[in-house]
């Protein structure tokens, strides 16, 4: 097999290929739709999972496509019930008891003491909110009450346009929809190729808490204000974030009117609206704010746009819009000329379609960059921006044991690292509520959180001590912002954000962990993610030294110490770091089945399937087990291998049922270097966790198994954890032809690789800065020399 790197003998065909590889970079993209990137429908969505998602960040939207009514669901990022609660339980006097009954295993007495002492009040937060709906109802004389010939519903994930289009009789009507970054507006076109062709209404409506009027004769005004209702461990109820909304609309010929909740348009060729929306939330405070007013936010937005035409702003969208999403291509075949619901039916039947696997990733970057960047400033939730309820499943917020960092798992090896910066400012928003929960419920310095939050700052346990007490979520938080330091290497966010948030994380833990009996340190309370262990005949959740937490201490520690040699750090705080770090537990593997250990103790699991597979944080999105320490390598394979127990006749289920957990499963396998069982997944994940428009089922609806799959995808093509850059590590033996562009490597190293026949042929790199790199493929390493700005090419 011809795998060896490149040597003299080729270096004149390594000086052709970067001459051709840079005059290719300044050609002109072809205008031709690449349809890996369109998802298209020959008939319109009946429900929500059907419908079709545009975004900027801030605001976002779903498109039904139908055709004499058409629905678009509204959403504003920080359009959330509730209100800031400081819910800390003061347990700071409780605390060293709960703990030593744990270590001496008196879990009854300990979950007793910590159920009276550790609850918050309130225990719960509100949701996060719909902003409502766009309906759109037609009539007149081409009233479209028939289904429409030449139907084609479709979403272009590359300029990042939602567009439908029909025929009925001799008439042809469009309509086309995106959400501007640069403009931050939403803009609607309706047109029909034959004058005077379009009459119809479009209303605002929200079940609840708000109202719409005419503002002039071409706007429609929103305004509302959340009116929370008494619920049981809920905050107080009453008046709190105020919202509104501005559409304002053109047309060309007929005439328009404001009435009411609506506009009426008759007789028109075409018509545009723009819509935006505003709250009264001020990031700063993590709170509303009655100084902010929220309309005049709106008119300020429209007023900027009032010049503009709508090619224009559609151009502007548009070249922003790709210049993110085509950082990365990629490419598996040709795919089949059918809708995208006709092809995942296929796949559900056990057929291949390898294209759709490169369309899904590309969908989970689509979404990842139209829920977190600017202009917006929350990060991701549980359904990214997308929330038709006003009461939603979770609340649809920010869950902090799995979900919202399993959401920015592709960011940075997507080539998207813009999409972690409202997560990494929300992170460090949450050091000042979550030094309060360190100080009062843990006793402790610095800051951390449990296993939810809001925009509110919520830090304390919630929904019930067992199943909300997490305090090692902070660290794990904190891990994220020095994962973009090591792909970016930016010195300055590392010194002025990422390191003081992971030396205050650290610095809880240094307070928080206690000595066991055997000499480590450990957590306590403690649990495995919404696991539960059997002792004596009974199920528990609370514990100490929990292997996840021990795992991410480690990570952090790590973190930490590499960090201080970068950035001027604490040489006291560091020896601490160090002498803690060498007294932590061990990762231990189960004598019952030689598995990893998920707790402290061999206890016997209550659950096999579990969906939560935390104790394999060390595997991924960790750095601990690796083909190093071949007993925890193999280890690692049985723990995923019993996970995905299944047996009918018992209550457990198959540890991948939920569609995160099974993304999880495509990333474990990815780091174990197993392509044949990663690339099972992902199909598995199509086939069985996957709705018609390709968003992730739990089910219900969450986003995190989209982007925990498209970086599962990625990992099976490259890695870079281990201080040097894996190429194709896990490519399943199906994926035999493909090629894959701008990929990014730790520290920020864009790739692009060609392989056939299941070989890879060729691959070149980019950095920003000269340096040296180690490369790796199947066993063979070579160290290179790139040179800032350039690309370097190795022929396989």
């Amino acid at each position: 097999m011809k795998n060896q790197f490149i040597t003299s003998k080729s270096r004149c065909r390594l000086k052709l290929a970067v001459t051709l590889g840079a005059m290719l970079a300044v050609l002109p993209v072809a205008s031709a739709k690449n349809p890996d990137h369109v998802l298209w429908y020959d008939h319109p969505a009946s429900k929500w999972t059907e419908a079709l998602p545009v975004g900027n960040g801030r605001m976002g939207a779903m498109i039904y496509g139908g055709i004499k009514s058409e629905n678009i669901q509204l959403n504003e990022e920080s359009l959330w019930g509730g209100m800031p609660v400081e819910s800390n339980a003061d347990a700071s006097s409780t605390l060293p008891e709960i703990q030593r009954l744990l270590l001496e295993g008196q879990i009854d007495k300990a979950k007793e003491l910590s159920e009276r002492s550790l609850k918050s009040n309130p225990m719960r937060i509100r949701p996060y909110q719909t902003f409502g709906n766009l309906l759109l109802d037609f009539w007149g004389p081409h009233t479209p009450s028939v289904k429409g010939s030449s139907y084609r519903r479709e979403l272009d994930m590359e300029n990042g346009l939602a567009c439908v289009s029909y025929r009925i009789g001799n008439v042809t009507y469009t309509r086309e929809l995106f959400v501007s970054a640069p403009d931050d507006v939403l803009a609607l076109r309706i047109r029909a190729d034959q004058p005077g062709a379009l009459t119809f209404r479009l209303q605002y409506t929200r079940q609840q808490d708000a109202t719409a009027y005419p503002l002039d004769k071409n706007t429609l005004a929103i305004e509302g204000q959340v009116f929370d209702l008494p619920e049981e461990d809920m905050c107080a109820p009453g008046l709190h974030e105020r919202f509104a909304g501005l559409v304002r609309g053109k047309h060309k010929g007929g005439k328009m009117t404001v009435r009411s909740n609506a506009f009426y348009v008759e007789g028109a060729d075409e018509t545009v609206f723009y819509f935006t929306a505003a709250t009264d939330y001020n990031f700063s405070k993590l709170d509303f704010d009655s100084s902010i007013d929220p309309m005049q936010r709106c008119k300020d937005l429209l007023e900027a746009i009032d010049e503009k035409c709508y090619d224009t702003i559609r151009k502007r969208h548009m070249e922003e819009h790709a210049s993110l999403f085509n950082r990365v291509s990629f490419h598996l075949g040709e795919a089949p000329d059918l809708p995208i619901d006709q092809r995942l039916a296929r796949v559900k039947k056990g057929e291949t379609d390898l294209p759709l696997i490169v369309t899904y990733f590309q969908y989970g970057r689509y979404l990842l960059m139209n829920s977190s960047r600017s202009p917006g400033i929350l990060p991701a939730n549980l359904q990214g921006i997308w929330n038709q309820d006003i009461y939603p499943v979770w609340s649809s917020d920010f869950h902090t044991n799995i979900n919202i960092q399993m959401n920015y798992w592709p960011a940075e090896v997507c080539n998207l690292p813009e999409t972690v910066l409202p997560f990494s400012r929300f992170i460090n928003a949450l050091r000042k509520p979550g030094r309060v929960t360190a100080r009062k419920t843990f006793n402790s310095k610095g800051w951390t959180l449990n296993h939810l939050t809001d925009p509110y700052g919520h830090t304390s346990i919630s929904d019930g001590v067992g199943w909300g007490t997490f305090p090692i979520a902070g660290a794990w938080l904190a891990l994220h912002l020095w994962e973009h330091y090591r792909f970016t290497e930016d010195k300055k966010y590392l010194c002025e954000e990422a390191y003081p948030c992971m030396a205050e994380a650290a610095e809880f833990l240094l307070h928080f962990l206690v000595k066991d009996k055997k000499g480590h340190w450990v957590t306590a309370p403690s649990n495995s993610p919404e696991n539960h262990y059997r002792l004596n005949g009974k199920n528990y959740n609370l514990t100490y030294g929990a292997t996840m937490d021990i795992e991410i201490i480690h990570e952090l520690f790590d973190a930490c110490l590499e960090a201080g040699r970068i950035v001027p750090s604490d040489m006291s705080f560091n020896r601490r770091l160090e002498a803690v770090r060498k007294q932590l537990p061990p990762i231990r593997i189960s004598t019952r089945y030689g598995t990893i250990q998920e707790w402290i103790e061999d206890y016997e699991e209550a659950e096999p399937g579990h969906r939560h597979i935390s104790h394999l944080f060390g595997l991924y999105p960790g750095t601990q087990i690796t083909p190093t320490n071949k007993q925890l390598f193999e280890a690692a394979r049985k723990t995923i291998e019993r996970r995905r127990y299944y047996n009918e006749n018992e209550a457990n289920r198959n540890g991948s049922y939920t569609g995160w957990s099974r993304a999880w499963m495509i990333n474990f396998y990815a780091r174990l270097l197993d392509g044949e069982e990663a690339g099972k997944n992902v199909n598995l994940l199509l086939q069985k966790n996957t709705a018609d428009n390709l968003f992730n089922l739990h089910p219900p609806f969450q986003i995190d198994g989209n982007f925990g799959g498209t970086a599962g995808i990625a990992e099976m093509l490259i890695q870079s954890h281990l201080k040097e850059i894996q190429l194709l590590p896990a490519l399943p033996p199906q994926w035999k032809d493909g090629e894959v562009k701008g990929l990014c490597a730790r520290p920020g190293i864009e790739t692009d690789m060609v392989w056939k026949e299941g070989t890879l042929r060729s691959a070149t790199f980019r950095s920003k800065t000269d340096r040296k790199v180690t490369i790796s493929y199947k066993g063979h390493k070579k160290t290179i020399r790139l040179k800032a700005g350039e690309n370097k090419q190795i022929i396989f």
